[in-house]
This record gives C-alpha cells, structure tokens and sequence, in this order.
C-alpha cells in the first residue's frame, strides 16, 4: 500500500534516487538563482543583451536605487498595514468559529461547516468584479480597509476548516471536566482550548502572512495609489515608460520577499509543530 523507502530499494534505485535529487533542486533554485544574479546586475549589461552571462560588475547600488529613486518603502509599509490587520482579524474570528463548530453539536453545524470549506473552492477570478464594484460602493476603493477586509473574508474558511479539525483532536475531557467545575464557556475557551491552540495558530500566522503579503491579484484590483498598493503591485512601479528595468524589479522582488522568509524562519520551530501535531493519531 505504501510505497517502499528508499533505504530498502535496490542500489540501482537508490543511486537514481541521489542523482536525481540534486538534479531536481537545481532546476527548481534556477529561477531563483537567475532573479538574485539579475538584482545586482548593471543596466549595461541588460542593455548590451547579457541576461544570462556573468555580470560584468556586481551592481549592489541596484537596491539603493529602488530605495533612491521609488516609493518602496512605502509599498512595504502598506504590505504591513494590510497584512498584520489581516493575520490578526483572520486568527480571531476562526479561533472563535472553529471552537464552536467542534465543540457545539447544533443542528446545523455541518451545514455551516461545509459553506466555510465550499468557499475555498470558489475560484477569486470570479470574484473580481463583484468584489470591485462592492467596494466602489461602500467607498473602500483604494482604501487598506478594503484590502483587509476582503483578505479576512476570504481568508476564514480555510483557517475554520483547520481550526475546527486542530480543537477536534484535543482531548474533550478537559473541556467535560471544566463544565462540571461550573468554567462558563467563554473561558474554556479563552483558559483551555486558546492555550493549547497556539502551535495552531503560529502555523496559520506564518500561512496567512505569507499568503496576503505575496498576494499580486487583489493588490491591483483594489488599490492603485501609492498610498495604499502593497509592495507586490508597487514593484512594477520601477519599470521605466518605455524600458523595463528588471535589475531594479529583481531588487525590489527579493527586498520584498525578505518579510516573510524571516518570519518563515523566525517561526519554524512552531511551525512545523503546528502541522505535525495529531499526525500520529
């Protein structure tokens, strides 16, 4: 049934196995490595046509440049206020929604759970133009308020689904043993179940911020202003009007790439706790 470790093949495989590995992570790091080398490639070199040849300088003015000569800070600064209002809002209401869709069996919770999973199967293309057109009328066009919260909305149904399924897998005893203690049910929640949800919630915070920060579509669709555009959509700012700068785009892209990574990273432990936890069971 389960496919047989590579340890135990046979040595012809498992000399496949080592060549192939490395072979397929360097296919996979090439655009990577090709976006890194072009960030600190001169304008010349696009010029004259070395795209893919060695820089014939490292350009690492090329992220002063983006900081010099284009709002990028600012971009980021939007990233941040649509992103954290977002994580937070998001975490909240599904917290609150998946305790009572696994803790409560009212009539239909099923029901409510499937229309939190049916939305995540709605494809967001669809949603442009309603979406747009609703914002234009309540006047959160170009707004953050807007962008954030379209991102909560969207958002909850994925983390419901996989909140709902992390509090189904506590133990219900504790929650049995807090009621015949006479624990009203807002601080089992807030005193039990919270605690124990925090690998949760650390998994979800890196997703979601990660989601909402790389999120290109709804950046463009919803806000045009400096003001406003989260880094993603801002990048394109540093084209020039008649020729595009992709040593200052590559730039700009691993600049805004670095937030999320780190917090990738500075949440790891987390994480991979968060995920993992129950997989035995």
């Amino acid at each position: 049934m389960f496919p047989k470790p590579v340890e135990k093949a046979s040595p012809a495989i498992r000399i496949g196995y080592q060549i192939a590995l490395p072979a397929a992570l360097i296919l996979w790091l090439l655009p990577l490595i090709g976006v890194a080398i072009t960030s600190v490639r001169p304008a010349s070199d696009l010029a004259s046509g070395n795209y893919f040849g060695v820089p014939s300088y490292f350009a690492f003015e090329n992220y002063v440049t983006i900081f010099q000569e284009s709002p990028i800070g600012q971009y980021i600064l939007n990233s941040f206020k649509v992103t954290i209002p977002t994580v937070i809002g998001t975490l909240a209401l599904s917290c609150m929604t998946g305790f009572a869709l696994a803790v409560y069996g009212f009539r239909l919770n099923l029901t409510v759970f499937f229309i939190f999973v049916a939305g995540n199967f709605v494809p967001f293309q669809i949603l442009m133009v309603p979406v747009r057109d609703l914002t234009l009328q309540l006047g959160l066009y170009d707004t953050a308020l807007g962008l954030i919260l379209f991102h909560i909305a969207f958002q909850t149904g994925f983390c419901t689904l996989f909140m709902r399924n992390f509090i189904k897998a506590l133990p219900y005893e504790l929650i049995e043993a807090a009621r015949v203690e006479g624990v009203t049910e807002i601080k089992i929640f807030w005193h039990i179940v919270l605690p124990l949800m925090r690998p949760a919630i650390a998994a979800l915070s890196v997703l979601i911020f990660t989601f909402i920060w790389n999120d290109y579509f709804w950046a463009t669709v919803l806000a045009q202003s400096d003001t406003t555009q989260p880094v993603t959509a801002g990048i394109y700012s540093l084209n020039g009007q008649w020729v595009a700068a992709w040593h200052l785009v590559t730039a700009g892209s691993i600049v805004a790439a670095l937030p999320p990574v780190l917090m990738f990273f500075l949440m790891q432990r987390h994480f991979i706790a968060g995920l993992t936890l129950g997989a035995v069971k």
